[in-house]
């Protein structure tokens, strides 16, 4: 496995990260007219068809696939837009879910014998202070339910990092549509069962070009395309690497939030950026430099 990412993987893992960002503002304009449980269905539904019909199922471990789907899609969604809509404010539910990458490294040597470099340790607490300076600032704002689901929201996606890098090598496309395919139905279920027959009346009745958009938007550029090229990238690299660059969604999302939802951007939230950013560029460039500068 590779020490350090390529000057390309660490772009493609940036798209990524921009998509996954401008992705909270469609969560919070989805959720307008969608109830949180069948907004989950729906999106994972158009993401499965109609590519399950011509992508043949992974070859990996039942249980290992299993895991993944109904982590990645089922659970951590459902957990993710019922904590925002139960107040949880979009900007700091982008902030909290990428506690995961602190899950995922943790799951990784637990389970996996993986050992984190110090200088990436380091790196991951200079972004980790840059989560809290925005925590801080916004804890007031927040339900404490909605916080307590989101933070489980990041723990179910640090359970399914550990199930694709456990699956070893497997076509991304095929993981992510199957996998969606794998949770559609109990999510459906969940839906009917949970918010009942009303809530599904009311959100066709409210139902819009815009609800449309939003349900796309989840569907393919951010199921499809970023969990297909990020389900790649931790096959592909130690996830001390990888996991960090979650971190950057935070900002990308305060950004996003600003430009189109008109939020301010105030200095901490500038500052947060910047910490986030200078602990990721740590926790990638380090080893590199460190490795130079050590005696032979």
């Amino acid at each position: 496995m590779k020490q350090t990412m390529s000057g390309t993987d660490i772009l493609i893992a940036l798209a990524v990260v921009v998509i996954w960002g401008f992705n909270f503002v469609v969560i919070k304009i989805g959720l307008q007219d969608l109830p949180p449980i069948l907004f989950t269905a729906m999106r994972f539904l158009f993401a499965a068809l109609p590519l399950v019909f011509f992508v043949k199922r992974p070859q990996v471990d039942f249980k290992l696939f299993a895991a993944y789907g109904i982590f990645q899609f089922g659970m951590q969604f459902v957990l993710l837009f019922t904590g925002i809509k139960l107040g949880l404010p979009a900007g700091l539910a982008s902030l909290v879910v990428q506690l995961q990458a602190f899950f995922t490294i943790g799951l990784a040597v637990l389970m996996m014998g993986e050992r984190p470099k110090l200088v990436q340790l380091v790196g991951a607490l200079v972004a980790f202070s840059g989560m809290a300076l925005v925590a801080i600032h916004l804890e007031g704002k927040a339900t404490l339910i909605g916080f307590v689901l989101v933070v489980l929201a990041g723990l179910c996606w640090a359970i399914a990092n550990i199930a694709t890098k456990k699956m070893g090598k497997v076509d991304a496309l095929s993981l992510v549509v199957w996998g969606a395919m794998l949770a559609t139905p109990p999510l459906f279920a969940a839906s009917w069962l949970v918010e009942g027959s009303a809530a599904w009346q009311l959100a066709a009745e409210r139902f819009t070009w815009k609800t449309l958009g939003a349900i796309l938007f989840q569907a393919y550029p951010n199921t499809l395309l970023g969990f297909g090229i990020w389900s790649m990238l931790m096959r592909k690299y130690e996830t001390a690497s990888i996991a960090p660059f979650s971190l950057l969604v935070p900002v990308t999302g305060m950004v996003s939030a600003a430009l189109v939802l008109g939020e301010s951007l105030q200095w901490w939230k500038v500052v947060a950026g910047a910490l986030v950013l200078g602990g990721l560029a740590f926790n990638q460039f380090g080893p590199r430099l460190w490795a130079r500068l050590r005696p032979a």
